[in-house]
């Protein structure tokens, strides 16, 4: 049996180490907040405007996605490090359960991703619009399992790989894969116009470029020329949360189990 309140003081736990990295943390906000007023500002004179109406509306979701993204991917080198060092053999002294522990690194990677997501949501609602109910319910639910998906890819990253510097190799290069390999900087008709279909399909299906375009049609519309379906978006990014969550899980759990 599963339960809430131990699954919190874990996620509470990795909340307080979170807070100790508070310069690496500035430092992610100043490049994000870089990205949006400077390089956005920049290229909002410099793109065409039938492509994209505005850039710096058009950059301003995805630099929300991208803050939940990074901010929940830090859970694995923890993972890692505790692993490396068989600090995991003292966590699992302790009188809770295996499926506690990764319930509650999962939970800690939301946490995290909420918190640091929440000024660049509060960003939007200032220079876009106020959502609704409904919408901010919508956003709540993306913001939720993008930081699911992402923390639990981290996780089993983190697991699967021994070397130190090869697992921050490993860990590097698929940041960057998710990051350029999105709609955040590029509308999703360039690439399919300039790109082989193959790359298009993997842009268009990622976790963080679906998480962008679901904020983009809340917050930022009128910058889209393309047609979504909400649902249809919720589904598919529902489906990516199930499929790496059991993945982190499962080898988080195949590797405590050593």
């Amino acid at each position: 049996m599963i339960y809430p309140r131990i699954i919190t003081i874990i996620a509470y736990r990795d909340l307080q180490r979170f807070w100790k990295y508070k310069w690496w943390l500035a430092g992610l906000v100043a490049m994000n907040l870089a990205d949006l007023f400077i390089f956005a500002l920049i290229f909002r004179g410099i793109v065409r405007r039938d492509i994209v109406p505005d850039y710096f509306y058009f950059l301003a979701p995805g630099i929300a996605s991208i803050s939940a993204f990074a901010a929940a991917f830090t859970i694995g080198r923890e993972v890692m490090m505790e692993l490396r060092r068989a600090f995991h053999h003292y966590l699992l002294s302790l009188p809770f359960s295996r499926l506690e522990l990764v319930a509650g690194r999962v939970v800690s990677g939301i946490v995290r991703g909420f918190i640091y997501q929440i000024p660049f949501i509060i960003l939007l609602i200032v220079i876009a619009k106020t959502p609704s109910f409904l919408d901010l319910l919508i956003v709540v639910s993306t913001t939720i399992m993008v930081t699911a998906s992402m923390s639990s890819l981290s996780i089993a990253i983190s697991t699967l790989v021994k070397s130190l510097e090869f697992q921050a190799t490993i860990r590097s290069l698929v940041y960057f894969i998710i990051f350029f390999m999105s709609n955040v900087f590029y509308p999703e008709s360039i690439v399919r116009l300039r790109f082989p279909e193959i790359i298009y399909i993997m842009v268009v299906n990622n976790p963080i470029s679906i998480a962008t375009t679901i904020y983009r049609d809340i917050f930022t519309p009128h910058v889209i020329h393309e047609t979504y379906s909400i649902e249809v978006l919720i589904a598919k990014l529902a489906i990516w949360t199930a499929i790496l969550v059991a993945t982190g899980s499962i080898l988080y759990m195949r590797n405590l189990q050593r």
